[in-house]
Formats: C-alpha cells, sequence, structure tokens
C-alpha cells in the first residue's frame, strides 16, 4: 500500500480542527492508497489536546502530537511531518476544510505515466468563506497569474498557493527542508517560493478546499497585514543569494526586482500612515536592491 501523509496544526481550535479532521477522514483514496493524518497540537489551552484525543481513540489513521506552544505554524507542520512515513504529505489548517473528491483527484497527479504527470507539487484551486459566504477570489486581475508550470516569477509577486490546497512528495520536502520555523507568518509564501524555484507545480483547477476567512483569532487579524512578513521572507532569500545558487543569475535579479519593488510600496504605505522610521528603512531596502534606473520616490531624491 501507498500511504499519504496529512498534517494539520493547530492551536486552541477545538470545534473547527474536528471538522477539519472529519473531512479528511471522509474523503474517497484511489486503489492501492492509505492515509495518516498526524493533528500537532501547539500547546492549546482551551480543551482542543482533549478533544483531538478522545477523537483518536475512535479513528485508528489519526495520531495527536503535543508540543509546548511556538507559535510559529512552521515549526508545528515540521513536527507532523517529521512523525509521518508517507510517500506523499499534505496541509490542511484547523480552520480550513477539505471538499469531496480532493484526494481521489489530487493524488494521483503525482503518479508518473499516463495516468498522471508525476508532480512533485501540486495544489487546488480554492473556494474562499467569509462569516459563512462564499467570497469570489477569481477575479481577472487573480486569474493573470499563473499557477501551474513554471510558476516562480508569478510566485513572487503573489502569494497564490494556499496551504491548505497543498500535496508534494516526501522527496521534495527532504530536499527542500520543509518550512522556515522562525517566520510566525507567511513561512507558507517563504517556502513556495524556494519550491517553485527548484520545480514545476501541477494545478487542479476545480474547488477542492475551503478556505475559512475572517475570524478573529487569525494572525493576519492580529497584525492587519502580513506584507512585512513576506518581506522578510523574500529578503532573507534574496539577501543569501538563494536564487543565483538553486536558478541562476536571472532568478536573482527577478527577486531582486520584486524585492526593490515591494519595500517601496511598503515604504510608501508606512509613510503615509506616520511611520517614518519604517518607511525610510524600506525606502533603503528599495534603492539597495533596484536594478534598474528609479524614479523619483516619494522622498523626492532619485
Amino acid at each position: 500500500m501507498n500511504c499519504l501523509s496529512v498534517i494539520i496544526p493547530v492551536y486552541n481550535r477545538q470545534e473547527m480542527v474536528l471538522a477539519a479532521a472529519v473531512s479528511v477522514l471522509h474523503q474517497e483514496l484511489p486503489p492501492t492508497w492509505e492515509l495518516e493524518l498526524f493533528i500537532v497540537d501547539d500547546g492549546s489551552d482551551d480543551g482542543t489536546n482533549r478533544a483531538v484525543s478522545h477523537f483518536a481513540r475512535d479513528h485508528k489513521q489519526v495520531h495527536l502530537i503535543t508540543m509546548d506552544h511556538t507559535g510559529m505554524a512552521g515549526a508545528v507542520r515540521n513536527r507532523g511531518v517529521a512523525a509521518s512515513q508517507g510517500t506523499l504529505l499534505a496541509f490542511l489548517d484547523s480552520d480550513d476544510l477539505w471538499l469531496p473528491g480532493k484526494l481521489l483527484q489530487q493524488i494521483p497527479r503525482h503518479y508518473p505515466g499516463n495516468t498522471g504527470e508525476g508532480a512533485e507539487f501540486s495544489h487546488t484551486r480554492e473556494r474562499w468563506v467569509r462569516h459563512g459566504a462564499v467570497v469570489s477570489q477569481d477575479s481577472r486581475r487573480f486569474r493573470r497569474y499563473r499557477r501551474q508550470g513554471d510558476m516562480f516569477r508569478d510566485a513572487l509577486v503573489k502569494c497564490i498557493i494556499g496551504p491548505s490546497t497543498v500535496m508534494m512528495t516526501r522527496q521534495l520536502w527532504n530536499r527542500t527542508g520543509g518550512f522556515r520555523e522562525d517566520l510566525e507568518i507567511a513561512e507558507d509564501y517563504e517556502y513556495w517560493l524556494r519550491i517553485t524555484a527548484l520545480c514545476h507545480v501541477a494545478y487542479l483547477e476545480e474547488e477542492l478546499t475551503v478556505k475559512q476567512a475572517g475570524h478573529q483569532d487569525q494572525l493576519s487579524h492580529r497584525y492587519g497585514e502580513i506584507e512585512r512578513f513576506r518581506l522578510d521572507g523574500l529578503m532573507a532569500l534574496t539577501e543569501a543569494c538563494w536564487f543565483r545558487e538553486h536558478r541562476g543569475e536571472a532568478a536573482q535579479r527577478d527577486a531582486e526586482r520584486e524585492l526593490a519593488r515591494k519595500a517601496l510600496i511598503y515604504a510608501k504605505g508606512a509613510a503615509k500612515r506616520g511611520r517614518q522610521t519604517e518607511a525610510e528603512r524600506w525606502m533603503q531596502i528599495h534603492r539597495r536592491f533596484l536594478t534598474e534606473p528609479p524614479e523619483r520616490d516619494m522622498f523626492g531624491s532619485a
């Protein structure tokens, strides 16, 4: 039998995580496949641990891992993968759901030969739901981004891949080293940058994942915006010349240009909100990584 390992990180979401787990266990699998589900509790103090433990007693595929609270989703996911055995890995956030047919359709995309693409990495379209209402994410502006094949340049510009949609081979995971464990937010954007720089991506156009947005415990609510965290991840890779080493000089230049563009946008936003020190810092980063003749910036200098 082949095995798919599913990883759900959770912190203080006892009801939502059980709904997520049920959406996994209700999936139909292709012949010769089985799944194991690891729910990794990041030190919850609301009864999540107890609820999942009771749930696992009734479902032999479910395994509970507990750890001291870190607040780092990357570290929690990495812990689950380390305990797993599957040749394929899939991720589901504790507040999201899988729709019927996801695994039956997505797993074959990783088969080599006539029945699939032999993909190392795949993702699906998402259905965004906010306060129970479907929110369309398929605007013309969003559709212009490449979602399959060589999508590295598009992944630089926008975080196109949702963690709950992802499936990947363990070989790719081993080659790429997993999520950064020191990024509280946007650890997924940083990891997808590394992956899309290294391999082509398969994409399923059908909505097979439900992204539940808008509830108060999400980190985007705590901080109000997440772009700074994406900038931190991109800057670390760019400063280390990671893209030059793993993909070549053209990719490094692409990363530098995108970092300069994002830094300028962020600097302008910070200045508009009166955060002048922060604005100056990101303006300096913009100038540092700009590889084309700059236009006059918001502070009046070229």
